[in-house]
């Protein structure tokens, strides 16, 4: 134990030399790749995480314009529908004014119509009442002017009348 407590210089010479070769063989196989390796993973690290934030501002960006596109779909689906709407009730406002307007010359039409045909009934009814004043007037002229033939007359033309009358329907 003694020699222990006492060192000899030529052991520590060798003792260094022999650390130093040892640092000199773990820095060039050992520290070396093993430090390279953290350098690259560390870069990697480094770059993954620039391309997920990129990603991300990108995925973001993506999601405005989509919301801006969205809002613009549903401004202009409004819009369409509110036009539609608009054309709807013009048409129906056109259509209820040319049904009136229809109505209306159909009714003028018939009250026409129906005015000519009243004009034609009595033209119709005068030029009878005509014919039977002028058969009246005519009996009447050739017989005598009494009374009593006077009524006479009128009782057959009255009797011819109805006969005619009864025949014709």
């Amino acid at each position: 134990m003694d020699k222990l407590l006492q060192p000899d210089p030529g052991l520590m010479i060798w003792t260094i030399i022999t650390f130093l070769c040892l640092l000199a063989i773990l820095k060039k196989f050992a520290w070396g790749p093993l430090l390279g390796a953290i350098d690259e993973r560390e870069y990697r690290l480094k770059e993954e995480r620039l391309a997920a934030e990129k990603a991300r501002s990108e995925a973001e960006r993506i999601q405005k314009e989509l919301e801006e596109k969205l809002a613009g779909v549903h401004a202009q689906s409004r819009e369409l529908l509110a036009a539609a709407a608009k054309d709807g009730e013009s048409l129906r406002a056109k259509l209820k004014a040319q049904a009136e307007a229809d109505a209306q010359a159909i009714k003028e039409k018939t009250a026409a119509e129906l005015a000519a045909e009243k004009n034609r009934l009595v033209a119709e009814l005068r030029g009878h009442v005509a014919d039977l004043s002028v058969q009246a007037a005519e009996r009447l002229i050739r017989k005598s002017m009494d009374a009593g033939v006077q009524k006479a007359v009128l009782d057959g033309f009255f009797k011819d009348l109805e006969t005619t009358k009864a025949g014709r329907n």
